[in-house]
């Protein structure tokens, strides 16, 4: 596997009752994964040579982040080493220009946008979609076509001089409109090489400053029709750009022309995702099971929810070293708590670890996990 966070240190967790074996390139000996798999490798994914030597004998190469570069996947295939997701599918998650251009010649529907070059490209994009805010089509949304993740690489701007920060980056710019939308949704599906697929329930996923706070499974209050309509697109999506893995695509719930639910795609991850960590506790089959199940090309496991409901909350690092008092605290409080940190070093604002809760009432089942996860951060103190 290459990269070292928490997403490979997940997936080997998911792969050790199947006798899987992991080799790990990691940047650092630190790094969340590096500190639980048996081999592993430190070096720069970016360097073909690293690659090459680090590939040699595995079976077949996945992924914990979308960044090694393309033309590198297609050498390691030259050598005959099956790479799961493949470089043609994961351009799409790795260039956001590429996945709208993409989407929407396959008619998958996504917020007005266009490739700008300088901030009077963003006005006359911005006046293309109409009044906007300040009457001028403002704001509007800008993000660098690769690395942003977590709200890095994306801005709000709501006049031309705003719209100078992203092109100071010297990297391409893509304009997308403001979403009015009602809430954040997530559909997340696996594909194997011969085509089975499976679809986990649609999620509620509510962000806080970019980053992605909680995740209620299934959204609550959704029609059955828009849940089949996103899980059916999610799965049309992983077909059509040859998706192998884990699939997961980031959604608006927005109102039609005629006032009636509809989506919006808003990014993909061709990985294990955020979005999907409620699957660990709360489903037959969770995200990282299947995604190793299906870059091996085994039989896909059950994606059904365990419970009724189950949340998923984020620890954020804060001021608040002292985990062993918390880990008591938190533990006696609620012994069906399901506590996944990740042996990073605490800092402010950094994903630490994640908390699942489940169970048949909603509000008790939300309020244990942000009870929980503010607990472990050292914003509630009792």
């Amino acid at each position: 596997m290459v990269g070292g966070g928490q997403l490979a240190r997940m997936t080997h967790e998911a792969g050790i009752p199947l006798g899987i074996r992991f080799k790990l390139l990691s940047d650092t000996p630190q790094d969340s994964a590096a500190q639980v798999v048996g081999d592993v490798v430190v070096g720069d994914y970016r360097d073909l040579e690293t690659l090459r030597a680090f590939a040699r004998d595995c079976d077949v190469i996945t992924f914990d982040h979308e960044h090694v570069p393309a033309e590198h996947l297609r050498a390691l295939e030259a050598d005959g080493i099956p790479v799961r997701p493949g470089p043609e599918a994961l351009l799409h998650a790795q260039d956001k220009g590429v996945m709208r251009a993409r989407l929407s010649e396959i008619g998958v529907p996504c917020p007005r946008h266009r490739i700008v070059s300088d901030p009077e490209d963003v006005a006359a994009f911005a006046a293309e979609g109409g009044q906007g805010e300040d009457g001028q089509g403002f704001p509007v949304v800008l993000k660098t076509v690769r690395g942003g993740y977590d709200g890095k690489g994306v801005w709000v701007v709501r006049s031309v001089a705003e719209a100078a920060e992203p092109f100071r980056a010297g990297v391409p710019v893509l304009a997308e409109e403001k979403v009015d939308f009602v809430r954040e949704l997530a559909a997340n599906v696996v594909r194997s090489p011969h085509g089975q697929a499976v679809a986990y329930p649609v999620v509620e996923s509510i962000q806080v400053h970019g980053v992605c706070d909680t995740v209620i499974a299934p959204a609550p209050d959704l029609s059955e029709d828009l849940s089949a309509q996103a899980q059916e697109l999610a799965l049309r999506i992983a077909a059509q750009l040859g998706v192998v893995g884990h699939l997961a695509v980031e959604l608006f719930e927005v109102r039609d022309a005629e006032g009636r639910p509809a989506v919006l795609v808003n990014e993909l991850a061709m990985r294990p995702h955020n979005s999907g960590h409620w699957t660990m506790d709360g489903a037959i089959t969770s995200q990282f099971a299947n995604h190793l199940r299906a870059v091996l090309d085994l039989p896909l496991g059950d994606p059904r929810p365990r419970a009724q409901w189950t949340v998923m909350a984020n620890v954020l690092g804060g001021d608040y070293p002292d985990m062993y008092s918390a880990y008591l605290h938190c533990m006696a409080r609620d012994p069906q708590l399901k506590i996944h940190m990740y042996g990073k070093d605490v800092k402010p604002g950094r994903k630490v670890g994640h908390v699942n809760t489940y169970g048949d009432d909603l509000a008790d089942v939300r309020e244990r996990a942000a009870h929980a996860a503010g607990y472990l951060r050292g914003t509630i103190k009792e």
